[in-house]
């Protein structure tokens, strides 16, 4: 298996669900707070098939 680096606008929604998550775990916002593990190991998911699948 390869690995390739993702495409940009991979890289930043999964950023950008990485922050979300890591802000609704210290601040109440009312359905991520409950949720905010769940929203970075989404982010992580999307940043591994974004390096692991060629265009992506």
């Amino acid at each position: 298996m390869k690995i390739s680096a993702p495409k940009q606008g991979t890289y930043f929604v999964s950023l950008a669900l990485l922050i979300v998550g890591i802000v609704a775990r210290f601040v109440a916002i009312p359905f991520l707070t409950a949720n905010c593990f769940w929203v970075v190991v989404v982010a992580a998911v999307i940043l591994v098939i974004g390096c692991s699948v060629k265009g992506f």
